[in-house]
């Protein structure tokens, strides 16, 4: 797999690049390439995290929060109307963090299942 392979993710940052080059450090070609098939598919643009905050803000309470499996979150920024639009507003600023957080999440994920073989393209 090239090492650049990651620079073709959609908004990615250089702290999500060297988070997952530490974390596929250990793995062999075929499964950096498994691990990233996976981890492409699940990773969230922090774009787009940006897009559900604001959609979140004033449309519907805690999407973002549902987007990225805070499911508990979700439904207390839905019915505190994203805690009278404060937590709304920290989330709109903080959408960064937000989905850095997800793709951590998610890249671990992949790994353990580019390491059980239970990934396989």
């Amino acid at each position: 797999m090239q090492p650049n392979a990651y620079m073709m993710l959609p908004g990615i940052s250089p702290e999500e690049i060297g988070f997952l080059q530490q974390a596929t450090a250990g793995l062999n070609d075929d499964q950096k390439r498994n691990f990233f098939a996976v981890y492409s598919g699940k990773r969230k643009n922090p774009q787009d995290i940006l897009i559900f905050c604001l959609v979140g803000m004033f449309v519907i309470p805690g999407l973002q929060r549902f987007i990225t499996g805070q499911i508990g979150m979700g439904l207390v920024y839905l019915f505190t109307l994203g805690f009278c639009l404060i937590g709304s507003l920290i989330d709109v600023i903080n959408y960064k963090t937000l989905a850095l957080d997800f793709n951590k999440k998610m890249a671990y994920e992949s790994f353990q299942l580019t390491q059980i073989g239970g990934a396989t393209f």
